[in-house]
């Protein structure tokens, strides 16, 4: 076994600096992101910079902040009974789902999701796409920093305007814009419930023609806001 060096400690101590340093860093980004609207995140920034590299190939991402005040309550309930209906209670990460996925896998049955809307939050803002062990460790940990420092209400108000509803389109304002013309406020219970019903696959659902699918699912989500009831969204 070789000695420690000083050098080796002096290595460890820049490493411990660093590492401390980006902690820091990513807790004062979450603290300021805690009022302030968000700019982009890492796939608004993906899709920008597709269409900044091909502009003839690839669109440039449809984004625009609203606040929570200017969306719907019916949209948020719609989207909350759709993601995570165990929102309100948990932590970031949904034990009763990942125990249900991993008694799925380990069936060999299909994996389902277990994301919460916070862990999707953190892998919309911080991450990338794809699946991995490294990235859904990262997910939960950037997801439990979440909890912590920001409100739940903030946690959805910042997916309903991050996370992709259509083609290249991102947020509740530009979602309910390009899908139906019309201002978040504006749109119906049933539309609500569409824009949720897409959200497993934006890029390929169709909210104005929507599949026998979409449709089903549509009405699955009608039916659960309706046994949660209006008063859910008090709990956050």
């Amino acid at each position: 076994m070789k000695p420690i060096t000083k050098r080796m400690v002096q290595l460890g101590k820049y490493l411990l600096w660093f590492i401390c340093g980006t902690i820091l860093v990513y807790l004062s980004v979450l603290l300021v992101f805690r009022w302030v609207p968000i700019p982009t995140s890492a796939f608004i920034h993906h899709q920008n910079a597709l269409h900044n590299g091909e502009p003839k190939v690839y669109a440039a991402a449809n984004y625009q902040w609203v606040d929570w005040e200017d969306i719907p309550p019916a949209l948020a309930l719609a989207v909350v009974t759709a993601e995570d209906q165990r929102f309100p209670t948990h932590w970031g990460v949904d034990t009763i789902e990942l125990r249900n996925a991993i008694s799925d896998m380990k069936a060999g049955k299909s994996v389902r999701g277990a994301s919460t809307i916070t862990q999707q939050v953190a892998k919309n803002l911080f991450l990338w796409n794809g699946r991995s062990y490294v990235r859904k460790g990262m997910e939960m940990f950037i997801g439990f920093s979440l909890e912590l420092v920001w409100s739940k209400r903030r946690i959805l108000e910042v997916y309903l305007n991050i996370a992709q509803f259509a083609p290249v389109t991102f947020g509740v304002k530009e979602s309910s814009r390009v899908l139906f013309d019309k201002d978040p406020m504006e749109l119906t219970r049933d539309e609500c419930a569409m824009l949720a019903a897409v959200l497993p696959t934006p890029a390929k659902s169709n909210a104005n023609e929507p599949s026998e699918t979409l449709q089903k699912r549509h009405t699955w989500i009608l039916f659960h806001m309706d046994k949660l009831g209006a008063d859910y969204l008090k709990r956050i």
